[in-house]
């Protein structure tokens, strides 16, 4: 029983829905119908601005933490990876939003801040430092997701940590194959403000 509280309470934190939300609640609009049509932090930017995107940023960084958190409570630390793992589940399929969610860039890194925090930083340092040459928000996510496998294979913590990071990137990558497709055709929309 404990292990049902456990996931569903991690699947839950998951799938709040931090884009549709403050999108509806502060700018009286459903992103969904905007931009990519993502309930995700890039398409918050394009859509509600640079203050609500940071926001929701922040706020989907902090459900995967909160989620590879939540088992210390149960006294149950070897659960952590796993319970993150299921908060990015309810990310990409939350049962607040009809089951269509973000592409779990986010979510992903917060769970990487909850469990392994150096790895957590040096993630985001190779985002930005991608996003600065390419100007893609996607292949960015996606060249951080492989520096974070990567990672796990020159520097071995624990078997469990690489799989739940291999998982976690895959993750990302199947969930913007739109994307790979657009950067081979040029129509991926660049960054400006970078």
């Amino acid at each position: 029983m404990e292990f049902v509280v456990l996931f569903l309470a991690a699947y839950i934190i998951g799938s709040i829905p931090s884009g549709l939300w403050i999108g509806k609640a502060f700018f009286k609009k459903d992103i969904r119908n905007f931009g990519s049509g993502n309930l995700g932090a890039t398409n918050t930017f394009r859509v509600l601005g640079k203050k609500a995107g940071a926001i929701v940023t922040v706020m989907d960084i902090l459900k995967g933490t909160a989620a590879t958190l939540l088992p210390l409570a149960f006294d149950r630390p070897e659960l952590m990876l796993y319970a993150g793992a299921v908060s990015v589940i309810g990310h990409i399929f939350p049962i607040f939003a009809g089951f269509r969610g973000g592409k779990a860039v986010a979510t992903s890194s917060g769970v990487l801040l909850g469990y392994e925090p150096l790895l957590f930083v040096l993630v985001v340092l190779c985002f930005l430092i991608a996003l600065k040459i390419s100007k893609y928000v996607s292949l960015s996510s996606m060249i951080a997701g492989l520096f974070a496998i990567v990672y796990c294979l020159i520097f071995p913590k624990d078997l469990i940590l690489f799989i739940i990071v291999a998982i976690m990137a895959g993750f990302v990558i199947i969930r913007h194959k739109d994307n790979i497709i657009r950067i081979k055709n040029g129509t991926e929309p660049k960054i400006k403000w970078m």
